[in-house]
């Protein structure tokens, strides 16, 4: 058995803002709702999330052997993510222009098991980020990290939804678990509803994928075309208006400092640029999954 707050002391140290801890178990109310959702045809190309649908909502499928669920959170609000891009022609979401926080975040778990490996040694792990199929946010919600949004994200009352998640499922038991919060959510706002320029955001919660501007300017192409907004790598739309993100502090973990700024990405710029200077300036950061022909072709709709 390790302690809770064992792991939490360890979390922190590493740089996590948030961490929880929840039994391993499956998640059958959830994972009815995602059924419903995909059953509405929300997932659109996004083929991926059809598989794996039980492994997702049941940690103790997806790892054999495993007992608990930690899961971590750390902010990565920056001065872009608050500034006022209503006049600009090229809108990136704030977390692109920071290193591919999937690298980040696996770096930050593998840190806390090591240090967690002194205090319990014959401790086994797996450590994931949403690039696995773990309902990461439902779990987040569970360990009480935050509430599930109008648009869909976690959302916590101190650092907002600007939030990275990460988890490390173990094959041990903790002393204490948490629980979700209480008395906390949204309550009558629906300033992220109205701000989503297509209305991709649904009155369950969930987002309609074939209008959502994040999944057409990343995700697979298909489908009809949906106006951008200027926005040519994902979309923060929703959560700039959010009360809580206007009022959330900004980030203080370094690794998740920008590392190139927007302004290189005007549409001018990406007409002119190479693949060899796309490839050094945004070399470490998420864009180079959709690449500068899409990065083109967002700029001009």
């Amino acid at each position: 058995m390790i302690g809770r707050n064992v792991i939490i002391n360890v979390a922190h140290e590493v740089g996590f803002d948030l961490v929880g801890v929840v039994r391993a178990e499956p998640l059958n109310e959830e994972r009815n709702r995602f059924k419903e959702w995909l059953l509405g045809g929300n997932a659109s190309t996004l083929h991926y999330l059809e598989r794996n649908i039980e492994k997702r909502f049941d940690a103790g499928l997806l790892v054999d052997g495993s007992r608990s669920v930690i899961i971590c959170a750390v902010s990565y609000l920056s001065p872009y993510a608050k500034s006022d891009l209503s006049g600009s022609s090229t809108k990136i979401a704030a977390y692109a222009l920071n290193r591919d926080y999937h690298l980040t975040i696996k770096e930050m778990l593998a840190e806390v098991a090591q240090r967690l490996k002194v205090f319990a040694p014959q401790l086994r792990y797996r450590a994931f980020t949403d690039s696995a199929p773990l309902s990461e946010k439902s779990y987040a919600r569970r360990a009480g990290l935050g509430w599930i949004g109008r648009n869909s994200l976690l959302v916590n009352p101190k650092y907002g939804s600007m939030l990275h998640l990460g988890e490390l499922i173990i094959d041990d038991v903790v002393d204490e678990y948490d629980t979700p919060l209480v008395g906390m959510g949204c309550g009558s706002c629906h300033a992220c509803v109205d701000a989503c320029p297509n209305g991709a955001i649904r009155e369950d919660r969930t987002i309609d994928t074939r209008r959502c501007i994040s999944c057409r300017t990343i995700e697979r192409e298909g489908g009809d075309a949906v106006p951008l907004d200027g926005w040519i790598f994902g979309c923060d739309a929703c959560q700039k208006v959010c009360p809580f993100n206007l009022h959330a502090p900004l980030h203080s973990n370094p690794k998740f400092d920008p590392i190139v700024a927007a302004e290189e990405f005007v549409a001018e710029r990406l007409a002119s640029m190479t693949d060899e200077e796309f490839r050094a300036i945004a070399g470490d950061t998420p864009m180079t999954r959709a690449g500068l022909d899409r990065l083109r072709r967002n700029a001009e709709q």
